[in-house]
């Protein structure tokens, strides 16, 4: 059972606590979430810069991007990119979950999605760096 998402998604799921754009975005984000935080299950994710099994329920997905505002594609590809380059990964390869749980753990301090994740509308809400904290202590990975 591969999933497909994108870069900035592998970072969302740490710190998901069930906000999101709708009932039905929060629906699919909490099945992806669980999937991901389950460790019994281990599959295949591919990582992409485009738009994602998540995106498939938000209600500002667009035919092709995102089109919640005149600049929220380009701006969701920026942190899809910067994810990605950050964990080191190649866009459209498929990697184990633990592996990349594992190597976000490793690789994420909480503050370094003030630079992953700006101008993103959930950071302020303080879970996503909370979450990412709970991970990398989860890891046993010390500051």
């Amino acid at each position: 059972m591969e999933k497909v998402l994108r870069g900035h998604h592998l970072l969302c799921v740490h710190g998901f606590r069930g906000m999101g754009y709708n009932d039905g975005f929060v629906a699919k984000m909490k099945e992806i979430v669980e999937d991901i935080r389950n460790e019994e299950k281990d599959f295949f994710i591919q990582v992409v810069a485009d738009l994602d099994q998540a995106c498939a329920a938000c209600p500002n997905r667009g035919e092709t991007r995102c089109e919640a505002s005149a600049n929220s594609n380009e701006h969701v590809l920026t942190l899809d990119e910067n994810v990605i380059h950050h964990l080191g990964l190649k866009k459209g390869e498929s990697y184990l979950k633990s592996e990349l749980v594992a190597l976000t753990a490793k690789r994420v301090v909480p503050d370094d999605l003030d630079i992953l994740c700006k101008n993103c509308s959930w950071l302020a809400a303080g879970v996503c760096k909370e979450g990412m904290a709970n991970l990398r202590k989860k890891y046993k990975i010390k500051k």
